[in-house]
């Protein structure tokens, strides 16, 4: 490119010094032509379209981006709703047939071993963990577990919980009365609290061909700090309630 530009100039310094040269009489003097430079534009139009698709691209990103950033917002209440509609890992239908509950007839012949597992978020700074760790329960027969959640900081954190239940087949039989799950829970510096789960397994699992096997079921929590754009990871496995609801 720089060579190009010193012949250019070269060349009109040549024609500057021939239109300041003395003629011989008779001779018309030689008209001086303008000098342009042109400057080539240096996309080629495989470039060009490349530039194109780039920009379109980015387009396509921020749009998803925004999207996810919505969705992220609504992701715990659709969580909620999802589970209840498909009592995946055990939650509560709405509408709970509190009637069931008081005639249901408790299985003596087969006892259930219910464990209690707790975690916590990456960026979750309490310490949670269950009151008890296993106790036995029949088809038909209410219970009553608890955890315990401790903020140690110095500052009011606030924390909102997911759960599941193993194995995953068992999820439509385990019914929570009450629970803290999908709820905002506050705790001031150095606060702890006892959070209740009041449960039954549903005497319909004893018929369940598939659960025949199964004397152990694990619930787990898993307390999460609330921040805004807070995203819960919907299930990749769900079943229908086999219950009324």
């Amino acid at each position: 490119m720089m060579r190009t530009l010193f012949a250019v100039r070269g060349q009109c310094q040549q024609l500057l010094r021939r239109s300041f040269t003395p003629h011989h009489s008779g001779q018309r003097p030689q008209q001086i032509l303008p000098c342009r430079i042109r400057m080539k534009s240096t996309d080629s139009p495989g470039e060009a379209a490349r530039k194109l698709r780039s920009k379109s691209t980015l387009y396509y990103i921020t749009a998803g981006g925004v999207l996810i950033v919505g969705l992220s917002y609504a992701a715990v209440p659709l969580y909620s709703i999802f589970c209840q509609a498909y009592s995946y890992g055990g939650t509560t239908s709405q509408g709970h047939d509190a009637e069931k509950v008081e005639h249901m007839v408790k299985v003596d012949d087969r006892v259930l071993k219910i464990r209690f597992n707790a975690d916590i978020g990456s960026s979750m700074r309490w310490n949670f963990k269950p009151q008890q760790y296993e106790i036995k329960v029949a088809p038909g027969e209410t219970a009553l577990a608890f955890y315990t959640a401790k903020n140690p900081t110095e500052k009011a954190v606030i924390g909102i919980s997911t759960y599941n239940v193993i194995p995953f087949e068992a999820g439509a039989y385990f019914n929570k009365i009450q629970c803290f799950c999908f709820e905002e829970q506050q705790l001031n510096p150095h606060e702890e609290v006892d959070m209740p789960v009041f449960f039954y397994i549903d005497p319909e699992i004893t018929q369940d061909p598939a659960l025949e096997h199964c004397d152990t079921i694990t619930l787990s929590y898993t307390f999460f700090e609330a921040k805004e754009g807070l995203k819960l990871n919907f299930p990749n496995y769900a079943k229908p309630h086999a219950s009324t609801a």
